[in-house]
């Protein structure tokens, strides 16, 4: 009984052993430790190797800026934000130094900008004349005279010197028609040497402190 346990004993052995791993014989003739008896590696060499399913892939493009705020949204500092703050040019009136504005609640007589404005924006091309006479170049305001009540101030430039204010008469409130021109109103022309008017530039100023400008060519403005 005990040959047969002796030799029943000897063929686990023999059988476990094939199992085992063998070593393998190095470059210098040592044996190479089992695999599963080889050292791990240190604290060290593993915190300078991370696993490489924990590393970043490397990209081949390199990493994007932060985008910056777009030009609109970026807040205005210094100088522009004054610029941003200030009314735009074309809304703010034109005002002249020395001239207040007057209501402009319509009286049914023509005696505001808000009344006369549009008449004189629709007959611009009246608004001066030239006539030669007498040897003489007279230069008419007559049409700017009919409609003063809702003006504050009148230039005239001639062959492009800087337009000079010409006085306007008074409006006559106490008139049936307030800008009626009276022989105390004196003429509404004035006398230039013959031919020595080729270029005329008006300049107007309304009682809202609104202005307008025009520029006219004596052929065009010349009646007989």
């Amino acid at each position: 009984m005990f040959d047969v346990f002796f030799l029943m004993l000897a063929v686990a052995v023999n059988a476990g052993a094939g199992d085992m791993p063998v070593a393998s014989a190095q470059s210098d003739g040592s044996a190479a430790l089992p695999t599963f008896l080889a050292p791990a590696p240190s604290s060290e060499q593993a915190a300078v190797a991370p696993p490489s399913f924990l590393a970043p892939a490397p990209s081949a493009e390199p990493a994007a800026k932060p985008a910056a705020a777009p030009a609109f949204l970026a807040p205005a500092t210094g100088q522009v934000a004054a610029q941003v703050a200030a009314a735009p040019a074309f809304l703010a009136p034109a005002a002249k130094p020395g001239l207040v504005g007057e209501p402009q609640t319509p009286t049914g007589r023509f005696t505001t900008a808000t009344e006369v404005k549009p008449i004189l924006n629709a007959t611009r091309t009246n608004w001066i004349l030239v006539r030669e006479f007498d040897g003489k170049d007279l230069l008419y305001v007559t049409h700017l005279w009919s409609w003063r009540c809702g003006l504050l101030e009148m230039r005239v430039g001639i062959n492009g010197n800087d337009p000079e204010a010409w006085p306007l008469p008074d409006c006559h409130l106490d008139q049936p028609s307030p800008a009626a021109i009276l022989d105390s109103d004196g003429l509404p022309y004035r006398e230039f040497p013959l031919n020595a008017i080729a270029m005329i530039e008006v300049e107007i100023t309304y009682d809202d402190l609104t202005t307008d400008s025009a520029k006219f060519n004596r052929k065009g403005m010349l009646i007989p």
